[in-house]
């Protein structure tokens, strides 16, 4: 009974656990394996017999909320036949490192939750062997994990450490791949060894020349597509310059509620409540130019209200033209992008999809990136990629070519015929189109990952 009990514990049916000892920090865990080797590990002859025990420590799941060391009393052996000495193999255990299999794979998918530092600490291992292990996870799982090639992909940045290549599947509103920077060499060989890179039908991205170029290189038949919040983000970046310039003429107090009021100055006119259009008129009424500055960004967000390409054209130049000689140097930037861009920022108004939902995210990367003390990117990327709760997946039929089936069919001899059993209408293919933004961002909220 006492024998049963020890077993049970462990939990591992090829050891009989022989002691158990725990103290304030970890459980001790005596063991040893229940079959003796049969064979020589070299010649495979059965000619063997033992040769003394030397105790091997194997690291295994926490229990009770301490860490598990099981001290296994392991057997050495020696052939007659090719007079070489052994020790046994130990089943459920990764030899490579010295612990059990089930470890392994526990900490690897903690890995894609936690810090490497809280499993390091739970499991009594060091913070280098959970990353060791996580690297080799994350190459498996780079294998054996495909997401579908967006029809409308989408191309975005993040600045961690330096500037990295977002890359997010648009008409799924997912993140498909985080590349280690966004160099246009970089973006060439993602898009080149992209499988389906012909059925890309769309492009959205900022205003970054190499993302076009190597788009033009690798995806000819693609459509570029500025994004629509790249471009009006910059005439709210116009408008604040000209704000911050009014600051040396206002006394402390107005500087306060200036610096305060700046969210009501880059919200949309017709979203403002009443009292945040009163404050409005307050500040626009004292003073001309900061008004004159809102206008401009109205008008600018205005040109998007366009219901065709040829009226946004239309609209665009007229506001160019409006712009008064003070505030030149102020909007020259987002003239200067616009003009330089402008065949694919009017492309939005052909086909009117956003990358917007990418924004959203970047910030929470970041939030992540700084709970973790500073991820390795490819730590970081791993956790934002292979967040298994967050995939989107959908079941679909595979296509059916009935035409081959039936001359398939003609050509069949009756012998052939009467045994032949087409393929199943039931049967479904799984595709995984990345990892679910809006799930994913449910999860970096709720610290999950």
């Amino acid at each position: 009974m006492q024998e049963k009990m020890l077993t049970n514990i462990l939990n591992l049916p090829a050891y009989v656990v022989l002691e158990v000892a725990q103290d304030e920090h970890d459980y001790h865990i005596r063991a040893e394996t229940k079959q003796a080797p049969r064979v020589c590990a070299y010649c495979g002859s059965d000619n063997i017999i033992g040769s003394g025990r030397r105790e091997n420590l194997v690291k295994d799941l926490p229990m009770h909320g301490k860490p598990v060391g099981i001290y296994v009393n392991l057997r050495r052996m020696k052939c007659h036949s090719c007079a070489k000495t052994f020790s046994e193999t130990l089943p459920d255990v990764d030899n490579k490192r010295g612990m059990t299999n089930r470890l392994v794979e526990w900490v690897c998918k903690q890995a894609v939750r936690r810090t490497f530092t809280s499993i390091a600490n739970e499991v009594g291992i060091s913070e280098a062997s959970v990353r060791t292990m996580f690297k080799d996870y994350v190459a498996g799982l780079e294998s054996k994990i495909k997401f579908e090639t967006p029809q409308w992909l989408g191309m975005d940045e993040i600045y961690l450490i330096k500037p990295r290549g977002v890359i997010a599947n648009v008409q799924n509103n997912t993140i498909v791949d985080l590349l280690v920077n966004r160099n246009k060499e970089t973006i060439i060989h993602y898009l080149s060894n992209l499988k389906g890179k012909e059925t890309i039908q769309y492009v959205m991205m900022d205003m970054w020349k190499p993302y076009r170029e190597a788009c033009q290189q690798v995806i000819p038949q693609a459509k570029i597509i500025i994004d629509k919040f790249h471009v009006v983000r910059m005439a709210n970046n116009a408008l604040e310059s000209v704000r911050k310039s009014l600051r040396e003429s206002l006394s402390a107090k107005e500087r306060r509620s200036l610096m305060h009021d700046r969210f009501i100055l880059l919200k949309r006119e017709h979203d403002l409540t009443e009292q945040e259009a009163f404050l409005l008129s307050g500040w626009t009424l004292n003073y001309p130019l900061l008004a004159q500055a809102y206008r401009l960004k109205e008008g600018f967000y205005g040109i998007y209200d366009a219901p065709s390409k040829t009226e946004a054209m239309a609209l665009y130049a007229a506001w160019k033209a409006s712009i008064p000689k003070e505030l030149i140097s102020d909007y020259y930037e987002l003239v200067r992008a616009c003009d330089n861009w402008i065949p694919w920022i009017m492309n939005y108004f052909d086909h009117r999809i956003t990358n917007a939902y990418t924004e959203s995210l970047n910030n929470l990367i970041r939030a992540t990136n700084r709970k973790g003390r500073g991820y390795s990117f490819e730590a970081l990327r791993a956790k934002m990629l292979f967040a298994e709760d967050a995939f989107k997946k959908e079941k679909v039929k595979p296509k059916f070519n009935h035409r081959r089936q039936e001359e398939r069919t003609f050509f069949m001899s009756r012998a052939l015929m009467d045994c032949y059993e087409p393929p199943s209408q039931t049967t479904q293919i799984e595709k995984n189109y990345g990892v679910d933004i809006n799930k994913l961002i449910e999860l970096l909220e709720a610290e999950r990952i």
